[in-house]
């Protein structure tokens, strides 16, 4: 055998790399991010990590034992403006804080949102106060985040939720349910915008057949989170 010379190429540093900490049961984010990154050079890498099929109070605390191991399974010798923590609720039960002091224990990332994070910093962008909060989950899973979004100042006095803690079932319910429902909270009144909670909600057609029928902005967990990456990356360049 021959040892043959050869170069490397360095990085190229206009298109820094993201990283993605995705939930074992989603199966929703990583497609979704294709459609909103679409237009965006920078790579994205994805790393998983493990999270019960029931969605508890629980089983979403146990994600903080094992945040910093799925951070470190992203590719090292990387430096990432953003990485995100793609769920909603453990974002709220675990504390944004907390989230990026984990990730950041183990990955060299300058900045760490997730979609509890990115929320918030898009109603304050955009003025909003009072959504109405459409949640597959049970209610005590969905009372730890609204109440973490009152602490910001965001209301949520029109609340709705399938009761479903089946992950497997959540990633399933049809857009036709999702529409219908959201358009049934709307019709409550009192509201600036709508909430699509939970990254595993299949919500880019519906977001769109929403906004048609009630003029009101409406923002889910995937398309916030990707929208606050964007924007720390910019900021970060």
């Amino acid at each position: 055998m021959s040892y043959l010379p050869y170069t490397l190429d360095p990085d190229d540093p206009e298109t820094p790399p993201l990283g993605l900490i995705v939930l074992q049961t989603d199966e929703t984010l990583e497609t979704d991010f294709r459609h909103y990154f679409a237009d965006h050079a920078c790579p994205i890498y994805v790393t998983r990590i493990r999270s019960g099929p029931e969605v508890t109070h629980c089983s979403l605390a146990q994600m903080e034992t094992d945040l910093s191991a799925a951070a470190e399974l992203l590719p090292k010798g990387l430096s990432y403006p953003v990485v995100g923590y793609g769920c909603t609720s453990a974002s709220s039960v675990i504390g944004s804080t907390r989230i990026e002091k984990l990730v950041q224990s183990t990955c060299n990332a300058a900045v760490v949102t997730n979609p509890l994070r990115a929320l918030i910093a898009l109603c304050k962008e955009r003025n909003i106060s009072r959504l109405a909060f459409l949640s597959p989950y049970i209610e005590d899973v969905s009372q730890t985040l609204r109440s973490e979004l009152s602490k910001c100042g965001i209301k949520t006095p029109v609340f709705g939720s399938f009761g479903e803690s089946n992950e497997a079932n959540v990633v399933r319910i049809s857009t036709a349910s999702i529409v219908d429902a959201a358009l049934a909270l709307v019709e409550e009144g009192g509201i600036d915008a709508v909430f699509l909670s939970c990254t595993n909600l299949r919500t880019i057609e519906a977001i769109e057949m929403i906004n048609q029928a009630t003029g009101k902005p409406v923002f889910s967990s995937n398309q916030a989170l990707a929208w606050h990456m964007k924007k720390l990356a910019a900021a970060s360049s």
